[in-house]
């Protein structure tokens, strides 16, 4: 019997992405909350972050999470129509961004 590997976090080209926030540069619009809220919460100080596969928040400055392929584009969107330009979607392999203000 052949497993199947898990899906979270892998790209439909099978590479596994990350998603972090720059708080320093988060307009706090929510716009990601409201796009992937499985991914993405509004904190007290207004400021979004990322959060962990247990719903954790995660404040530590450059904090990621794994992108859950079928949050995928919900992520991206994220990212495009985010005021901020503050979150960055980089592969895990080599820590290249491949969404976001800083991608290729």
């Amino acid at each position: 019997m052949q497993q199947q590997a898990p899906t979270e976090g892998i790209t439909e080209t099978g590479e596994p992405l990350e998603v972090w926030i720059d708080q320093d540069l988060c307009t706090g619009d929510g716009i990601c909350a409201q796009y992937a809220p499985e991914v993405f919460e509004l904190d007290i100080d207004g400021l979004a972050y990322v959060k962990s596969p247990e719903d954790e928040l995660l404040q530590s400055p450059g904090a990621t999470t794994r992108v859950p392929l079928p949050l995928l584009h919900d992520v991206v969107d994220s990212a495009k129509e985010c005021p901020g330009d503050c979150i960055h979607v980089r592969r895990v392999s080599d820590r290249v961004e491949v969404y976001g203000p800083n991608a290729e």
